[in-house]
């Protein structure tokens, strides 16, 4: 049995839910409304505040779609009530943050400036904090969309092994590697 997938979601105040007959699940709350399609063979149910999602049989299939489903509009009703926030940092000597509106422009050691638009869904908040590096701070209501743009953010400049140097989320613990030693004759 799928754990997760007989949770039942609370629904907080402020929020609701619709299931259509074509099985599309619509969340909307204070911060925005957002839409999920359900495979046809998962019910999705709203009873009184509470979401509650079944799978019709106990194939392994059908196991793993239910525990993806409850999780998906979790995420949903916790994005339209609280929202989603995600911090990234430069470490490295003269990486560079700034934004205009929807677009961002990085520094990374490269030749040029790398420059990125943003969907108009998520915000985004940079800042240079004077000794430490440089932050970004992506924040919106899908949590799907927030990791997808974090993740492109990040591949710009990978974190190295050596120096520690590249794009990486607040707090991320980066495994460093020692040097290479000169051999003694």
């Amino acid at each position: 049995m799928s754990r997760i997938g007989k949770k039942p979601i609370d629904i907080p105040a402020g929020v609701t839910v619709d299931v259509s007959k074509h099985n599309k699940v619509t969340v909307k709350g204070p911060k925005g409304t957002l839409y999920q399609d359900v495979n046809p063979d998962i019910k999705v149910e709203v009873a009184g505040n509470q979401v509650v999602v079944e799978r019709p049989t106990e194939s392994k299939r059908h196991k793993s779609l239910h525990g993806l489903y409850r999780s998906l509009i979790n995420n949903m009703v916790i994005g339209v009530n609280d929202g989603y926030k995600r911090e990234l940092e430069l470490v490295g000597v003269g990486y560079k943050a700034t934004n205009q509106g929807q677009l961002l422009e990085l520094a990374l050691g490269y030749s040029h400036n790398i420059i990125f638009a943003l969907p108009q869904e998520i915000s985004i908040k940079t800042e240079t904090p004077k000794g430490k590096n440089p932050l970004i701070t992506l924040e919106g209501v899908d949590k799907e969309l927030i990791g997808q743009i974090a993740a492109k953010i990040k591949s710009f400049r990978k974190v190295e092994p050596f120096k520690g140097k590249g794009v990486r989320f607040v707090g991320e613990k980066v495994r460093r590697k020692a040097g290479k030693t000169s051999a003694k004759k």
